[in-house]
């Protein structure tokens, strides 16, 4: 853990049509921060105007350099743009955090240790890994960074669908059936050469997705050099439902950690990143790497 920090600046990023009130709570720890601080950093707020947009004001935020802290209040995809912000302007002194606001912030419901507000205060800053993934080879390949997980295949899918859901067992077990009805496997070639179909694997930063879904039961994952392999290989589809909905209940039990993983795709393939939807063409070579102790957090 690094010691005690101050900030010369706090620059905070929302979404103005948030479904989780993210305008109120930004002035809210606006104004919480001005009661609570013993010194007087300049506090912006920066709200976004469009998609993508806080990639741009991350950047710009962190890219002036001296002790900074950037507060994505947001969901995961949100923090995820603010994250990738900072992670491109190559700011030591930069540091991140996250209050949870619109669809679903698992990020941070399963990470969180104290009230952001206090723990600004405290300026108590230590460091997680990140994922990053590559799609493609070369010295211009296109890299993009995560703070939870990346998924390809059914169990992003349906962590999604059931995020968007309403509360509640059996609209939750509609949801799973309706996607899981429109869902079909996909095949990559591992490095081994072999082509292997499955129907879903998630690189996971954290334990838990969508409130629901317990991916593994692996302690201190955000620091730990590695990330966890999820994989659900091609299988009947009532086994395949029969495993989600396990994730949902008692958990999917331990899961293998690596460093990195690499495949190569057959078809175009969509994938999520911290709940963004995505997607590599046919013939992409994908990295996916574990990028220790990345980034500065607070909270």
């Amino acid at each position: 853990m690094d010691l005690a920090r101050t900030f010369e600046s706090i620059v905070i990023i929302f979404n103005p049509n948030s479904t989780g009130d993210a305008p109120k709570l930004a002035e809210q720890l606006r104004d919480r921060l001005g009661e609570l601080l013993t010194y007087t950093p300049e506090i912006e707020l920066q709200p976004t105007g469009h998609a993508g947009h806080a990639v741009t004001l991350a950047h710009d935020a962190a890219a002036g350099g001296g002790n900074v802290l950037i507060v994505s209040v947001s969901g995961d995809g949100g923090y995820n743009e603010v994250v990738n912000g900072v992670m491109r302007a190559g700011n030591p002194n930069a540091v991140c955090a996250v209050m949870a606001a619109g669809n679903a912030n698992d990020h941070r419901r399963t990470t969180g240790t104290m009230p952001l507000a206090e723990a600004i205060v405290q300026g108590q800053v230590r460091r997680i890994d990140l994922l990053r993934i590559h799609t493609g080879q070369g010295p211009d390949t296109p890299a993009e960074y995560a703070h939870s997980y990346i998924g390809f295949g059914l169990t992003p899918v349906m962590a999604i669908d059931l995020e968007k859901g309403s509360k509640g067992a059996l609209k939750e077990m509609v949801s799973v059936v309706r996607t899981f009805s429109k869902f079909q496997p996909f095949e990559i070639r591992q490095t081994d050469r072999k082509r292997r179909k499955f129907d879903s694997i998630v690189f996971a930063n954290i334990a838990e997705m969508a409130k629901y879904a317990t991916l593994s039961e692996a302690d201190d994952k955000l620091s730990d050099g590695k990330f966890e392999v999820v994989i659900f290989p091609h299988m009947p589809k009532w086994r395949v439902l029969l495993t989600a909905l396990r994730a949902t209940t008692q958990g999917l039990g331990n899961q293998p950690s690596v460093s990195s993983y690499e495949f190569t795709t057959l078809k175009p393939l969509p994938y999520q990143i911290d709940g963004e939807v995505k997607s590599v063409d046919a013939g992409t070579f994908v990295k996916v790497e574990c990028v220790p102790s990345a980034l500065p957090i607070l909270g």
